[in-house]
């Protein structure tokens, strides 16, 4: 099976649009204290990925995820600011990233794991925002998934980053892809079933 097959066939099983917390998004029925504690729960998280960009050499990126960092931001500071990150899932999935991030092989797998999803989770989060949270979430707070709806070229770039590792590096990369895919899944789930 092709290498990146391996890693879709990974994150297909942790289909985050297919998780309760975003379907319940798009169709308007998430309490906007749950809307509000994922985007607590989440800022850290999205502050690594810059981490990641810079480990597998790619400071251009890693300069973007920066500025993302700052739209996440203006996403959470538009649901109204809730406490600090409390929820063992959502610490899961920060220390994973951390963790992952640190060197290529695992930083390009765990990078995959998110970027792979991130237009179509981007595109869905948008629409629900739109259609049933536009009260709370007004358009400058919904700039980070309007901005991540549209690109698509960071999976490839990946893609062909992953088929130059060697044998042992790839698997590598493979394990962090499982990490991060079911960490992030967790990490739904922690704020979902609270």
């Amino acid at each position: 099976m092709p290498r990146i097959e391996e890693l879709d066939e990974i994150v297909g099983r942790f289909d985050l649009n297919q998780h309760p917390f975003y379907q319940d998004w798009r169709a308007g029925s998430l309490p906007i204290e749950q809307l509000r504690d994922y985007a607590t729960e989440w800022a850290p998280v999205i502050a690594t990925l810059a981490d990641g960009w810079e480990a597998v050499g790619e400071p251009a990126y890693a300069e973007e995820e920066r500025e993302h960092d700052a739209l996440w931001t203006r996403f959470r500071d538009s649901l109204g600011r809730g406490g600090e990150a409390h929820h063992a899932q959502s610490a899961i999935l920060l220390e994973a990233a951390r963790h992952l991030f640190r060197a290529r092989p695992e930083a390009l797998g765990a990078l995959y794991a998110f970027e792979v999803q991130q237009p179509a989770t981007a595109q869905s989060k948008l629409a629900g925002l739109r259609e049933h949270y536009g009260a709370a979430v007004d358009e400058a707070g919904r700039e980070y998934f309007a901005v991540h709806a549209v690109e698509t070229d960071e999976p490839a770039m990946l893609a062909a980053q992953l088929e130059q590792l060697s044998a042992g590096e790839f698997a590598r990369a493979r394990t962090a892809c499982a990490i991060f895919s079911a960490a992030a899944w967790g990490a739904l789930d922690g704020i979902y079933y609270r």
